[in-house]
């Protein structure tokens, strides 16, 4: 079992044991983090769904995160996971919900360096996000994000 596996089943095990629902929106990750729970046993009494939400006309128009946020900072920023994860938790009807925006190269984006990452995290006391620097080559920044994700939810699942 690798190690997003086994965060995932302490997520699921920790969710479905609180009776908690959690829903998904990712653009660096691109569905990753849905599809690590997924492969979890149980997954289906806690996980919602997931968004990816790769372009910004998507985390606009699905996840309603703002415009002039996005104009202003770009959509490597803690403000705007923090929005992408409100987003899901709404227009899902979940608990808690998680999502992952960075850069995974090869090039910078928005003025921010390859493996700036930030998860968000919202629950009914409000959104938040954790800022994350990886290094390795893309496919590694990934995963890295994916596990920090999956870690943050598990920290929420706790509290």
């Amino acid at each position: 079992m690798t190690n997003l596996h086994h965060l995932a089943e302490q997520a699921v095990e920790s969710a479905v044991g609180g009776g908690v629902t959690v829903a998904t929106a990712e653009s660096l990750t691109a569905g990753m983090v849905s599809a690590v729970l997924a492969d979890t046993a149980g997954a289906s009494a806690m996980l919602q769904g997931g968004v990816v939400a790769y372009q910004n006309s998507a985390k606009v128009d699905v996840l309603g995160v703002s415009s002039e946020l996005l104009a202003a900072v770009g959509s490597v920023d803690g403000d705007v996971a923090a929005a992408m994860a409100a987003g899901a938790r709404n227009i899902l009807n979940s608990d808690i919900g998680v999502s992952t925006t960075g850069v995974a190269g090869p090039e910078e984006h928005d003025g921010k360096a390859v493996g700036t990452v930030f998860i968000g995290i919202a629950t009914a006391e409000g959104s938040t996000s954790f800022e994350y620097g990886f290094t390795g080559n893309r496919a590694e920044i990934r995963g890295q994000a994916c596990g920090a994700a999956l870690e943050r939810l598990l920290a929420a699942l706790s509290a």
